[in-house]
């Protein structure tokens, strides 16, 4: 593979927002150049169960939080065909997702699963105990994020809309305006500002909304309870939870991509290998042999 700088493989990863790697409450899941997938973790649900994949285009890992004992996950996959595939836990239907079409992205939460149409509209599957699917009257959407019990959209016009449990201000986004990107973790949500700086609601029990001195940033990802930037160098930081040592990525270099689990923290570096940091018991940080991990959809 050819290298490229951070700062050109990040324009790059902006201009295409798919996700090429996802991580889940015990698993973690890289998309490589070929289009097919590779996964490390806990499968007790049999969310790594993605050896057939083929043509995918982007990758979603649900989620639960550590305060759940459970293994019970799922992934999701968005073919290039705007099709979707799903594998893992599927008691609530989270995995119910055959029939959709036209999709340009997907978010997988905590029991439910979150697609986004090329239309702007989007649609949703799985547990709706407090209103977390409740999309379909969405529109002009350019994004989507599912938390554990809440789901966040981001408009076209940079402003950001939120439905399901609010109990400690998580869906309070609709002072929001100039938001890029979003994310979603627990019981907190995070906004990327188009100018490289990053705000958030929700609980701060842990710190993990203490973004407020960040900028430069050109991604987020959001754990449990922790909280992460993508710088436009390549570095990384973090806030929140650190029991694990999910948070201590400040040695980290050309990094293009993140992602975050319940409880540990993924990179994708320029070159196509992959970092992990914090819980490793079902060995899904293991990631230091993957190779190929793509960095574009080119």
């Amino acid at each position: 593979m050819d290298y490229i700088s951070p700062k050109e493989a990040v324009l790059k990863m902006k201009r295409w927002s798919k996700d090429p790697i996802a991580a889940g409450r015990r698993h973690t899941v890289g998309l490589k150049t070929d289009g097919t997938v590779t996964a490390v973790g806990d499968n007790k649900s049999g969310q790594c169960d993605i050896n057939g994949w083929r043509d995918m285009v982007a990758v979603a890992a649900g989620s639960v939080h550590m305060a759940t004992n459970t293994g019970n996950a799922h992934t999701i996959g968005l073919k290039l065909d705007g099709t979707v595939t799903a594998v893992g836990w599927n008691k609530h239907g989270q995995c119910d997702v055959n029939d959709w079409r036209d999709m340009v992205a997907v978010a997988a939460g905590w029991r439910r699963t979150i697609g986004l149409k090329s239309d702007g509209t989007a649609v949703a599957v799985g547990r709706n105990n407090e209103g977390e699917c409740d999309v379909s009257g969405w529109h002009d959407m350019v994004a989507v994020a599912a938390g554990d019990w809440h789901t966040i959209g981001l408009k076209l016009d940079g402003t950001v809309t939120a439905v399901g449990n609010n109990r400690y201000r998580q869906c309070n986004v609709s002072g929001w305006c100039d938001i890029v990107a979003i994310a979603a973790g627990y019981l907190h949500t995070i906004g990327l500002k188009s100018d490289g700086t990053v705000t958030a609601v929700g609980l701060y029990k842990h710190d993990q909304c203490d973004v407020s001195g960040w900028s430069d940033i050109v991604a987020i990802a959001v754990g449990s309870n922790h909280t992460i930037g993508l710088k436009s160098d390549g570095t990384v930081a973090a806030v929140g939870w650190n029991e694990y040592g999910q948070c201590n990525v400040s040695d980290w270099r050309d990094i293009v991509a993140i992602a975050a689990g319940c409880a540990h923290t993924v990179g994708l570096k320029s070159d196509g290998t992959v970092v992990a940091v914090g819980d490793n018991e079902y060995g899904q940080c293991d990631v230091s042999g993957w190779r190929g991990i793509q960095l574009s959809g080119n």
